[in-house]
């Protein structure tokens, strides 16, 4: 079997303010300082921001809606374009062993929900704040920093992995 480095997913917005940016660069920074890879939508917002993080030392992946690889953003290493849509958000989720939400939007939350139905463990950096039906919250691991958001990944991927 092959082994792998951990593949994080990095979600949110297509289109990001400042702080956003900010925070999902230091996101990507970091996973590439663990050496696991970046997985994303390839696109603007927190995805450019964290390939841009990402990009100087680790792998970036990007996994586009259209059809066109060359509309990724430029710190993306691979490029994939899926002709889905955001039906694209189903193959970033199972590509990666855990997800990381900065901010976000409807497709982000679209994310988180496919990530834990799927059983994938998820990770909010000022994302979301989600309660079940009964009032409880939902299963996300809550971080208060992209250096802690990218070691609760690694921490559940290395739990998942034994």
């Amino acid at each position: 079997m092959m082994k792998l480095p951990p593949v994080i997913a990095v979600v949110g917005a297509g289109h990001a303010d400042q702080k956003t940016a900010e925070l999902a660069e230091a996101v990507g920074r970091e996973i590439a300082l663990a050496g696991a890879w970046l997985i994303c939508g390839g696109l603007g917002g927190v995805m450019e921001a964290a390939s841009r993080g990402a990009h100087a030392g680790g792998m970036t992946i990007g996994i586009l809606p259209g059809i066109d690889r060359t509309m990724a953003n430029p710190y993306i290493a691979l490029a994939i374009a899926t002709g889905l849509g955001e039906g694209r958000n189903l193959v970033i989720i199972h590509n990666a062993d855990a997800i990381i939400a900065v901010g976000g939007e409807w497709g982000t939350l679209s994310e988180i929900a496919f990530a834990r139905k799927v059983g994938k463990p998820v990770i909010g950096l000022l994302t979301w704040d989600l309660r079940k039906p009964s009032g409880t919250p939902a299963d996300i691991h809550v971080a208060q920093s992209p250096r802690e958001a990218v070691e609760l990944a690694l921490e559940v991927i290395r739990r998942r992995r034994r």
